[in-house]
């Protein structure tokens, strides 16, 4: 008789923690787990972020999508300065986006995303937003470097555009270069606007340098001025590369 109260009690226990989980999973079903949802928020709660830490999250994300809609107009406006300039100059050129640039040769060279697969070959004229930013010395199939009008090795035949006095200008490795004269008492102002001149071997005539800045009469053997250029070479993302007309 023990024996079977025995068993009878354990098919008992069994039934009712089988009965026991159906009615659990049952209501699970019917109340679609809220109850479930409901305890785990409450235990995961000392580890979700507080409200001011979940704005503070918020105000990050909207922050970095507005630098992100700022970063998009801001190389939109100047792919199409790029491409008007391009326009009214009526130049055949190919827009490069600037891909390599090192702080040691900052204002010297820079690397464009494009090269003799694009159509660039050495020597080309490279121009951005402004002005005058260097030209083409050696060429890949997908890259092209430059060599900036800031670099020191870096001589340009320039002239004054109002008063016609003609130079020759190297770069200081800057934002800056320095115009010789070869007149002895040439007539400049500052605020008088540079171009490339009829006596510049590397570059046609007409290409917009940039405005004087400084000037030193008294400097010998010939007299100069500071240059600023136009182009600002710091910040150059895009420029647009073409032909050298000069030496075609």
């Amino acid at each position: 008789m023990q024996i079977l109260r025995r068993r009878s009690l354990k098919f008992m226990r069994k039934a009712s923690l089988l009965i026991l989980a159906v009615s659990a999973a049952f209501w699970v079903r019917q109340t679609q787990g809220y109850l479930l949802f409901e305890i785990y928020n409450w235990l995961s709660l000392p580890f979700q972020p507080s409200l001011v830490q979940q704005e503070v999250l918020v105000n990050a994300h909207i922050k970095e999508l507005e630098i992100k809609l700022q970063e998009l107009e801001q190389q939109n406006k100047n792919i199409t300065q790029l491409l008007n300039y391009t326009k009214t100059e009526n130049l055949k050129g190919v827009v490069a986006p600037v891909i390599g640039r090192s702080a040691d040769s900052w204002w010297k060279k820079v690397i464009l995303g494009r090269g003799s697969k694009h159509g660039i070959q050495e020597g080309f004229i490279v121009m951005g937003t402004g002005g005058l930013v260097g030209r083409i010395t050696s060429v890949t199939d997908h890259t092209s470097q430059v060599l900036l009008v800031s670099d020191p090795t870096s001589k340009v035949g320039v002239g004054i555009v109002r008063s016609r006095q003609m130079g020759f200008m190297k770069g200081q490795g800057d934002d800056t270069a320095v115009m010789e004269f070869f007149d002895d008492n040439p007539d400049i102002k500052v605020g008088d606007v540079v171009s490339t001149s009829t006596y510049s071997q590397l570059f046609p005539a007409g290409l917009p340098v940039g405005t004087v800045e400084l000037i030193n009469l008294t400097n010998t053997p010939a007299p100069e001025a500071i240059v600023k250029f136009s182009a600002p070479l710091n910040i150059l993302e895009w420029v647009n590369v073409y032909p050298n007309q000069a030496k075609s």
